[in-house]
């Protein structure tokens, strides 16, 4: 499934400096959000 250059749903995530972040916050901007799927678990 190609997804580059689609727009996003809004939503917000917590940050490490405890505010949340929302993707409102930075509309106009370029953004990139990277996960790790599986980090954090066995294996």
């Amino acid at each position: 499934m190609e997804l580059q250059g689609k727009a996003a749903p809004e939503f917000s995530l917590p940050g490490t400096d405890g505010k949340d972040h929302s993707l409102k916050d930075y509309k106009g901007k370029k953004v990139v959000l990277y996960f790790y799927p599986k980090d954090n678990t066995g294996g």
